[in-house]
């Protein structure tokens, strides 16, 4: 079974995955935001955005679109700066957001389509020069271009399915009644300071 060769690698790669999903990072803030100031169904779509662009960073590592990408710096600067007015935008509509009238905890809660929580997801992971070049280094160090294809899939799985399985945890954890009631005086301050969080990663993306 060429599953049980691999299986070391496979071992690797989800310690990595699992790590990687875990570290804080505009993801977190992205998913904690949506939780909070819209709902659990908000932040569940997102973390199944997230995972989904997984795939993408999976493809081009696959096809070797990730190393063309690094190898012409105007192509990744440009990737770059899209991804990190992308979380401008979203740090200033959590700014807006902190700024609208409160009701209660059960009515203070904004609409969002499952649709736009899902882009939102996709886009911020997507988006992000980093992920990209952690993984072009997994597809280069750990994961060898004589690998199995079928193994490369999977170890795109075990990635997708880890950042699926943390992201949907903290949408779930944020989200629910108890917490949400006990932070509900701090939740004007909380969406600023993860708007502020959002849009300091874009400016550290851009100067970096």
């Amino acid at each position: 079974m060429i599953a049980l060769d691999y299986l070391p690698l496979l071992g690797t790669v989800t310690l990595i995955a699992v790590g990687m999903a875990m570290s804080p990072g505009q993801d977190f803030a992205l998913v904690s935001r949506n939780a909070m100031i819209y709902s659990r169904r908000a932040g569940l779509w997102s973390s199944v955005g997230i995972a989904t662009a997984v795939w993408l960073h999976v493809a081009y590592c696959v096809t070797g679109v990730a190393l063309l990408i690094t190898s012409f710096p105007r192509l990744y600067g440009m990737i770059r700066w899209i991804g990190a007015a992308y979380l401008v935008y979203l740090g200033v509509k959590s700014l807006l957001a902190s700024s609208s009238p409160r009701m209660s905890a059960d009515s203070d809660r904004s609409e969002i389509t499952d649709r736009s929580a899902f882009g939102s997801g996709f886009l911020c992971n997507a988006l992000n020069p980093k992920t990209t070049l952690f993984f072009l280094s997994i597809f280069t160090q750990i994961i060898r271009p004589t690998t199995p294809i079928a193994v490369q899939i999977l170890c795109g799985l075990i990635i997708s399915l880890a950042h699926l399985a943390w992201f949907s945890g903290v949408a779930f954890w944020l989200s629910t009644p108890r917490f949400l009631s006990a932070i509900w005086r701090l939740k004007p301050w909380i969406e600023r300071g993860l708007g502020l969080v959002l849009m300091g990663v874009a400016t550290h993306m851009v100067f970096q």
